[in-house]
């Protein structure tokens, strides 16, 4: 383990990552790392027990205590969601009749990327949100947020306690994880980890401030250690590999959050998905985890509930993604074949740009065109240069960031299966659809 910190220790400082942590867990043993600062010169360390927001992560805190309820008789997976949410009810169609918690957390509701901004009719948002699907619940994946901010709503009905006071009380205390918040009035006093933007051209490294609605905390408003995270994780493992799961979800709903739903193809993300959790292929082990982006940060964890091992990274800057990269190869060499998505592609292979991929998509309020500029293919996000894509074959392409050159996770074009013209991009786990598909859909 030795070596492990050391490569970790470089690893930090390469990425110019201010502060990180590292734990593992590995034959019942745990093991901590902390190196750096809280914020970037700020002159306070990055201790074992700092709090760091770790984004999307907060997703598997939501499902496991919405699996607590599963396991109380609380709420029925299969149900349809508007048997408990008004604002579901209200929309009637496809959505009203057919959403399900299932659905929700395994992202295959169909649901917009992201919840609408408040409207000056006074419409509520979640409300706002669902006036628009991608496709008919259970036919696809497509990663949302706004499904989380449901999950955490259906919390609230069901137990009638906010969100906040429900994942405290029911989850992370008999956890013994001290909550913390990165929004609201009950955001705790403990210490909370500065995020950071790094530009590597001007070597400039800013700390940034976490920007997330209230309606969206169920979905990234958490902070943790790298080790309350490994604590989440100890609930999948079996005691005589440390595990822990307090008896909060019986052992059969916690293997069904495990389980990957048929639905659910996480194209450039994971190698499938389950509810709250993703699934990734580590040799020939299964691991299980998540991750996560705050503002200027990067969190991951990964477990193997068939070894007990469990590590769990958080970093304080947007580079910790490359520093999670780096340090996998350590890990292995450490006996941890900690599972990693990696979709097979030959990029050393182009294919040409595939007729009819150019035009405009749109997933919510957020808008993707695909063009061609000298040659190249083209990614622009809302008016933004975003990304080059080098097309391969089978639709599929790989994303490289034009400010840095890196390649980072692939995407794909997809067909209307009975016009077989491309009507959709999948991109960071979302889809987009055209335009006019998107309101035929509504």
């Amino acid at each position: 383990m030795e070596e492990l910190r050391r490569a970790f220790e470089r690893a930090v400082r390469v990425n110019d990552v201010p502060g990180a942590q590292l734990t593992v867990l590995r034959d019942g043993e745990v093991r901590e790392f902390a190196f750096g600062e809280e914020r970037y010169a700020g002159g306070r360390a990055m201790g074992r027990d700092t709090k760091v927001p770790i984004g999307s992560i907060t997703k598997t805190f939501t499902a496991t205590l919405l699996m607590v309820l599963v396991s109380d008789d609380d709420v029925d997976l299969d149900e349809p969601v508007s048997e408990y949410l008004p604002e579901v009810r209200q929309t009637g169609g496809a959505l009203a009749e057919l959403l399900t918690t299932r659905h929700l957390l395994s992202h295959t509701g169909g649901l917009r990327s992201e919840v609408v901004a408040p409207s000056a009719d006074g419409r509520p948002p979640l409300a706002a949100s669902l006036l628009e699907l991608l496709h008919r619940p259970g036919e696809g994946f497509s990663y949302s947020n706004l499904g989380y901010a449901l999950v955490g709503r259906l919390i609230e009905v069901v137990t009638g306690m906010t969100w906040s006071e429900a994942v405290q009380t029911i989850l992370l205390k008999p956890l013994g994880i001290t909550p913390a918040l990165i929004v609201g009035a009950d955001t705790a006093a403990s210490s909370i980890a500065q995020g950071h933007t790094v530009n590597r051209v001007l070597n400039r490294v800013r700390p940034v401030e976490q920007e997330l609605s209230p309606v969206e905390t169920p979905a990234g408003g958490l902070a943790a250690s790298a080790t309350d995270l490994v604590e989440l994780a100890r609930m999948h493992l079996r005691p005589e590999h440390g595990g822990t799961h307090h008896g909060l979800v019986a052992p059969d709903d916690l293997a069904e959050m495990r389980r990957p739903v048929l639905a659910a193809e996480p194209y450039g993300l994971a190698d499938g998905w389950g509810l709250g959790l993703a699934l990734f292929h580590g040799g020939d082990t299964e691991w299980f985890g998540h991750d996560g982006t705050a503002d200027g940060t990067s969190c991951h964890l990964r477990f193997d509930p068939g070894s007990g091992a469990a590590v769990a990274l958080t970093a304080n800057a947007a580079t910790g993604a490359l520093l999670w990269r780096q340090l996998l190869p350590h890990l292995r060499e450490a006996g941890l074949e900690v599972g990693e998505h990696a979709t097979l592609i030959d990029v050393g292979r182009r294919a040409p740009i595939p007729p009819g991929c150019t035009g405009d998509y749109v997933n919510g309020d957020t808008s993707y065109s695909v063009v061609v500029r000298d040659g190249d293919l083209h990614l622009v996000v809302d008016g933004d240069p975003a990304a080059l894509l080098t097309t391969h074959d089978g639709l599929v392409f790989s994303v490289t960031d034009p400010s840095t050159g890196e390649t980072g996770r692939p995407g794909r074009f997809l067909r209307d299966p009975r016009s077989g013209l491309i009507d959709r991009i999948q991109v960071g786990g979302r889809i987009a659809s055209r335009r006019q598909r998107a309101r035929e859909v509504a």
